[in-house]
């Protein structure tokens, strides 16, 4: 076994370890992920609007501090739903927050010493990557495609992160697939049925991302819900879990739940304010930074209302 397969024995062990998963590919692939999403955009099957809010994600540019990118890793992390509460008048108000979106931040650092660990020690660098992440775990062979257009990765469902990073480890081969979609799906529509706004078609494999609710819940604060999105379709604060929780995939991990940001009736008041981050007190401010959501700071007034209400 060469030194650089024993690397790689050693990067998956080490992953099993922790419970994660992950894939390492060629840097060669880097133009087919960018035509993945070209061709799409050129398709007409990403909603314009999207694509200008992901516009430098989707079109990437490598540049990193090393001389030369040699390899793509791709790892997965399995996360739960997070449970936030919140208090106003004597009430509790529960609301659940989908796995990707608290504690972002430290998942990218828990992955990135992962590999600095092992990589630095043989004399390879890591460098963040960001580029189109399900595209990769997917092409990788670390991720399957829903029907609902999520990832899903063996052992973790739809319930994980994903990080990606570049290397100037050398590979010498790797596992580069076409996208697919789960086998599962092809004789399942549990999602297209749950689904209330009709945002996963039949007839195509992107989402209708204009219908989709958690699209609508992430846009910009001052931006009012459509008018055909009824109230009692929301389920999260942020996100939305109709398609996941449904989803055969995650009969393992749909029941797991953990508890995320408490919110005093004051603190309740004062995200429902619309207070800018310079205007909240400091301990809710340490208390959003804690969770990785303070981006969604200017969300809460107008998603909180539909369940306040």
């Amino acid at each position: 076994m060469t030194s650089i397969n024993k690397i790689i024995q050693k990067f998956h062990d080490e992953l099993t370890v922790k419970g994660y998963k992950g894939q390492v590919v060629h840097a060669k692939h880097i133009p087919d992920l960018r035509n993945d999403i070209r061709k799409h955009h050129e398709q007409n099957l990403i909603y314009p609007p999207l694509y200008e809010d992901y516009k430098e994600y989707f079109e990437f540019k490598p540049e990193v501090g090393f001389d030369e990118i040699n390899s793509l890793f791709i790892i997965a992390i399995p996360v739960p739903q997070f449970k936030a509460i919140f208090h106003q008048n004597e009430k509790e108000l529960s609301l659940l927050i989908p796995p990707t979106y608290l504690y972002g931040l430290d998942i990218v650092n828990q992955i990135n010493d992962f590999l600095s660990n092992l990589l630095n020690l043989e004399g390879y660098t890591v460098e963040y990557a960001r580029l189109p992440q399900k595209t990769l775990a997917v092409r990788s062979g670390l991720a399957e495609y829903g029907r609902n257009n999520i990832t899903y990765v063996p052992g973790m469902g739809s319930f994980h992160r994903l990080a990606a990073y570049y290397s100037d480890f050398p590979v010498e081969q790797d596992n580069w697939q076409e996208l697919k979609m789960m086998d599962l799906c092809k004789e399942c529509s549990a999602c297209v049925r749950k689904c209330p706004t009709g945002a996963i078609p039949t007839d195509r494999f992107l989402l209708n991302v204009d219908r989709c609710i958690t699209y609508h819940n992430e846009q910009p604060g001052e931006i009012p819900f459509p008018e055909w999105i009824d109230p009692s379709w929301h389920n999260c604060l942020v996100g939305c879990l109709h398609c996941q929780k449904i989803c055969p995939a995650n009969k393992k991990v749909k029941n797991w739940i953990e508890t995320g940001p408490i919110f005093s009736e004051d603190e309740t008041e004062l995200l429902l304010s619309g207070k800018e981050l310079d205007q909240i007190p400091i301990e809710l401010k340490k208390k959003l930074e804690k969770f990785d959501f303070l981006n969604y700071l200017e969300i809460f007034p107008r998603n909180l209302d539909v369940f306040l209400e």
